[in-house]
């Protein structure tokens, strides 16, 4: 296909060999992008994740007296260690069950704190020992295909409820995104989505937020007792340990592995879990949001156009430069964005992970344990999904034993 990744130039190049006249192909790679363009995709992909951090963080400081700067330098310093350790556009979003009890006025600051604490150091043992990656291999493909589906929808249907606030401005939106799909500036959309919709949040407000104070605002630092360890263990570590290994580790291993198939190795759901496990159970007591990796994140990174750590770290450069210079006054600034135009990015993105598995090439068994997984991640939630989908294949995989049993 010309223009794609995949063109290949052929050259003939003929030999004699005595009487034999011997033709020979040689492939020779295309030319990739300009090192311009390639910088705007890992620009655009940095802040393409927009649409899942900033509604689940700015939610989470309406109703929380949350330290901007703890939570921002955390998310700052995590990206960075990613980009270094990855090289990939491995994201670093919010967990959002942690952030949904948040929201719901379950969890405080402090609980928080504990929360990050108990989970990073679950998932730091489950990948010193490689428990996260024998986990991982239990679950058979049809599952995680289904678990893809599910979280691909799951990022429409956010995005489309973001997109309700402000119907115009989300069709401008995803106008410019459906625009720029299918064309070689494709880096570009998100990127122009993005200050566009910043451009439009200022120019309503009459322009910056007054209260704006530059300075140095260092997180402070606060041990969980004991009472917030247990809230936190009670309340939500179950439910977000199981969304984690299957969405943040699982399925973020699964799709790394198809986009960089030569990282299959360094992106491993061991490794995942290690720096997750280790990232939050170090930044926690210093104000930061409890954190993970998301297969919905790397997808929409890659679609716009990141590939290389420079995404992560252009993330990570800004949120701590955020949280550092502005404290309370970067909260302002973020809510500038409308939600609406980050919804918009969100459905491309969920539309195109929805649809990356191949389901026409399963079989109808198969292709029910892919939809019924699916279902059930958006009529509950990711872990209920792979309960769902595994109690699925397992009636699938006998059912077929039966009947070459019985032929």
């Amino acid at each position: 296909m010309p223009g794609s990744e995949k063109h290949r130039h052929i050259n003939r190049h003929t030999e004699r060999t005595g009487a034999k006249e011997v033709t020979v192909r040689v492939s020779r790679p295309a030319p990739g992008p300009g090192a311009g363009q390639r910088w705007i995709g890992e620009v655009s992909g940095a802040f393409a994740d927009l649409g899942t951090f900033l509604p689940l963080v700015l939610g989470a400081f309406a109703v929380q007296s949350l330290d901007p700067s703890g939570v921002l330098t955390g998310f700052g310093i995590s990206a960075l260690v990613v980009a270094i350790v990855y090289r990939r556009p491995i994201p670093v979003q919010p967990m959002k069950a942690v952030a949904a009890l948040v929201i719901a006025g379950g969890l405080g600051a402090i609980e928080l704190a504990a929360a990050g604490v108990l989970l990073g150091f679950t998932l730091l043992v489950l990948g010193t020992t490689g428990m996260a990656g024998r986990l991982a291999r239990l679950v058979p493909k049809t599952v995680q295909d289904g678990i893809q589906l599910g979280v691909g929808l799951y990022l429409v249907l956010a995005g489309l409820a973001l997109a309700a606030d402000a119907k115009l401005i989300a069709l401008i939106a995803l106008g410019v995104l459906l625009l720029f799909y299918w064309t070689r500036f494709r880096p570009f959309a998100a990127l122009l989505v993005v200050v566009g919709a910043a451009a439009l949040g200022m120019s309503r407000t009459d322009g910056l937020p007054e209260a704006l104070a530059f300075g140095l605002w260092l997180p402070d630092f606060r041990w969980p007792d004991l009472a917030s360890f247990r809230s936190a263990g009670q309340s939500i570590f179950l439910p977000q340990l199981a969304l984690t290994i299957t969405n943040a580790i699982l399925v973020t291993a699964v799709v790394a592995a198809k986009y960089f198939p030569q990282d299959r190795d360094r992106i491993s759901p061991d490794r995942l879990a290690v720096s997750t496990g280790g990232l939050n159970l170090l930044l926690a007591p210093f104000g930061a949001f409890p954190m993970c990796h998301g297969a919905g994140g790397l997808v929409v990174q890659h679609r716009f156009g990141a590939r290389t750590g420079w995404a992560p770290a252009i993330f990570g450069a800004s949120c701590l430069a955020l949280g550092l210079s502005l404290g309370p006054g970067a909260l302002e600034l973020l809510s500038l964005i409308p939600m609406s135009a980050i919804g918009a990015l969100l459905v491309v993105a969920g539309a195109e992970m929805a649809a990356a598995n191949s389901l026409r090439e399963r079989n109808p068994g198969q292709l029910l344990v892919v939809v019924l997984t699916g279902l059930a991640c958006i009529a509950f939630n990711v872990a209920i999904g792979l309960i769902a989908g595994l109690v699925a294949e397992f009636i699938r995989a006998n059912l077929m034993r039966w009947g070459r049993s019985h032929r």
